[in-house]
């Protein structure tokens, strides 16, 4: 049993990175369908002006602690989480146990091309990784037929869908129950990262929780998005009764 916290009314499980690892190898084994949502503070700002997002994050079957800023603020509401748990790392680590054990990858979205090269550059430093599909698609509803059928046809055990959130978060929930892939995860810019389109902030500054800050840099035009950061601290700092704010 996964111990989790809620912050701000949103569940995080307090998970370390090769637990999860371990519980995506366990989901593989049954082929039931199970989905992963990467939270961070953008994801909790959201969800509480998005009640379809929000229903999607407490459906998940697991809520990975994505983002020192969601360490910080357990720590503060006395429920720390053991570890971050970063789907962009989750991204590389599943290709390498891919390579290991065999598991089936399908990368879903970006932009077009890009799930190509992110596949070349895996296959590249993880040889074996098996990755049996790539397609750019797209989050809206009246697409979805054509990205299912050719998921259907590759018959993946891992689904990594790359549309950002909410859209990947929606998206799974929408077609997963049909897909019946065992694992699928909204993954944001991780393809774009491995692909080389975006750079990906330096490690010291992903220790030290300044990712935000190299993205924000280098993509200013994310300042509007960027507003969730301050608000999101705000909204932790000023709830009064920390058990309250941690259910």
């Amino acid at each position: 049993m996964i111990e989790s916290i809620r912050i701000l009314g949103v569940r995080v499980d307090n998970i370390t990175m090769d637990e999860a690892l371990a519980w995506v190898g366990a989901m593989v084994t049954t082929g039931t369908p199970h989905q992963i949502a990467t939270v961070n503070p953008e994801f909790i700002i959201r969800a509480g002006r998005d009640a379809a997002f929000a229903a999607v994050l407490q459906g998940a079957d697991l809520a990975i602690p994505d983002g020192q800023g969601l360490l910080w603020a357990a720590r503060w509401l006395k429920r720390p989480l053991r570890e971050r748990v970063a789907g962009s790392d989750m991204v590389t680590l599943l290709a390498r146990e891919s390579a290991r054990q065999g598991y089936r990858i399908f990368l879903l979205g970006a932009a077009p091309g890009v799930a190509d090269t992110a596949a070349e550059r895996l296959r590249e430093r993880y040889p074996g990784v098996n990755i049996v599909g790539t397609h750019p698609g797209s989050p809206r509803p009246e697409d979805d037929a054509q990205a299912c059928e050719l998921i259907r046809r590759a018959r993946p055990h891992i689904l990594l869908v790359a549309y950002g959130a909410p859209a990947q978060d929606l998206w799974i929930a929408r077609n997963q129950p049909l897909l019946c892939v065992p694992v699928a995860i909204g993954v944001g810019g991780s393809l774009d990262f491995i692909a080389g389109v975006q750079k990906r902030a330096p490690a010291w500054m992903r220790r030290n929780g300044l990712e935000w800050l190299y993205r924000l840099i280098r993509q200013p035009s994310r300042w509007r998005r960027m507003l969730a950061l301050p608000l999101f601290v705000w909204r932790v700092l000023t709830v009064r009764n920390h058990r309250g704010g941690a259910k």
